[in-house]
């Protein structure tokens, strides 16, 4: 069997992906737009049971899928979606003395992901998860 052309062009699309999220949020380096894009994974991914999470992550990029799960704590309690607005300040805390994301980084990030995405394929997944996951990837 060949290899899929989504992992032959894994790093390729990481890369537009990244540029995408550092014209979106008004960031300067792939460094500030990879911690953004992680805060916002990681604070999704708090809010799924672990049936859940991996059915989101099949719907990602192969590098998007492997920061989704990384260093994920399976003991971690779920919470609950929250506002958009505390959501962000869980975002805002991953590496906070090296953290420059923006108020609308969970926005700018679902702007940038769906325009990389097969976004009929991710709304159907969307729809199986929790009250909230929709609204959470709303651009």
């Amino acid at each position: 069997m060949t290899i899929p052309m989504e992992l032959q062009c894994a790093s390729q699309d990481f890369e537009k992906f990244l540029a995408e999220v550092i014209t979106q949020t008004g960031l300067t380096t792939r460094n500030q737009a990879y911690t953004t894009v992680q805060g916002v994974l990681q604070c999704f991914r708090r809010r799924l049971e672990t049936e859940e999470a991996i059915a989101f992550a099949n719907a990602l990029p192969p590098i998007l899928r492997a920061i989704f799960v990384t260093d994920w704590d399976l003991q971690e309690s779920k919470r609950p979606f929250d506002t958009r607005e505390a959501m962000t300040r869980e975002v805002q805390a991953l590496r906070k003395d090296h953290n420059f994301s923006p108020d609308t980084a969970i926005r700018d990030v679902a702007a940038a992901l769906r325009r990389n995405i097969d976004r009929a394929h991710f709304d159907r997944v969307l729809a199986t998860l929790p009250k909230g996951a929709e609204n959470f990837w709303r651009a």
